[in-house]
């Protein structure tokens, strides 16, 4: 599939897509959102691929919605673009591997939605961060109602959404909402350190890992949960990766 909205790039175990809008600071438009979900299918896909990045090309991770765009939709149109957008909200979401987002600047409305359904938060200590809605009349998108709280606590969400006011990366690093707040000129090299450490780990851990924790954030009991444990566990220890790892850590205890 050929790309106009953004820039799908891999490197060894590594994928890389890039909002690719620069000059509407990566608004997002369903062609975008359609242009993710295509991306992240192949990288699913793909088992040399064991970690996504995403991040914006130009000044700005993502600004949000497109207001061009949303100006002429009529309401069924608008419920469309809605839908599209949650799909894609969705797929990150339900991603099997680790995803990482690179906030290099702005992330604002449902472009600080993607970086939210992400699994690990990388951003610029100037990186202007929030959710805008209620000063536009509109409402979050893309599960931010429940990830906001659970990153940062009902309170500190609830003024953030009411007060539609955006935070800089290192407020937002201090708060719990991004692991790493940095310069601009090193958040690549230190989301491509956490990678190659994602990387050299066992794929299929990693997924039964990431499904384990979706779970644990979801509706399900704790014994529930608990049971996943178990079958999580023995299905990762009949693996190649397992046999090899318990080789390769004999041979460091005899060494």
């Amino acid at each position: 599939m050929e790309f106009e909205c953004i820039v799908y790039e891999k490197e060894p175990a590594l994928a890389i897509i890039s909002l690719n809008r620069p000059e509407v600071l990566n608004a997002m438009n369903k062609q975008m959102w359609q242009e993710i979900q295509a991306a992240l299918e192949d990288a699913a896909a793909d088992p040399k691929v064991k970690a996504v990045i995403f991040t914006g090309k130009g000044r700005a991770f993502s600004t949000g919605a497109d207001l061009k765009e949303s100006k002429t939709r009529t309401p069924e149109q608008y419920r469309d673009y809605l839908e599209s957008l949650q799909e894609g909200s969705r797929r990150i979401l339900r991603f099997p591997k680790p995803t990482l987002a690179v906030i290099n600047g702005y992330a604002i409305g449902s472009g600080y939605e993607l970086a939210l359904a992400c699994d690990i938060r990388l951003a610029s200590a100037e990186a202007k961060i929030g959710s805008p809605e209620a000063k536009v009349a509109s409402s979050v998108t893309g599960g931010a109602f429940r990830l906001v709280q659970d990153l940062i606590g009902p309170g500190k969400a609830r003024e953030l959404l009411f007060t539609g006011e955006y935070i800089d990366g290192r407020e937002a690093e201090r708060i719990g909402l991004v692991n790493y707040a940095l310069p601009p000129e090193q958040l690549m090299d230190k989301a491509r350190e956490l990678a190659a450490k994602i990387g050299a780990n066992s794929l299929f851990s990693l997924k039964m890992i990431k499904k384990g924790l979706n779970l644990a954030l979801g509706e399900v009991s704790l014994e529930a949960l608990m049971d996943f444990e178990v079958e999580a566990c023995l299905a990762c220890v009949s693996t190649a990766d397992r046999q090899q790892a318990l080789e390769d850590f004999q041979k460091r205890k005899d060494s």
